[in-house]
């Protein structure tokens, strides 16, 4: 491989991770099934409290 081609596939793979980093998530983070029993839990537990306007 010589030293041109080299030095190319650096920067593209450098711009490629950049680009990567600056594009919006796609999937939502993973919350484990404790967690998400957790929160149904709590959701029926305490319900929202609505203020009268």
């Amino acid at each position: 491989m010589n030293r041109r081609k080299k030095i190319n596939q650096l920067l593209k793979a450098n711009a490629k991770k950049a680009s990567a980093k600056l594009a919006p998530k796609k999937k939502s983070t993973y919350i484990s099934k404790a967690d998400r029993l957790k929160l149904a839990e709590q959701a029926t537990q305490d319900p929202a409290i609505v203020p009268d306007s």
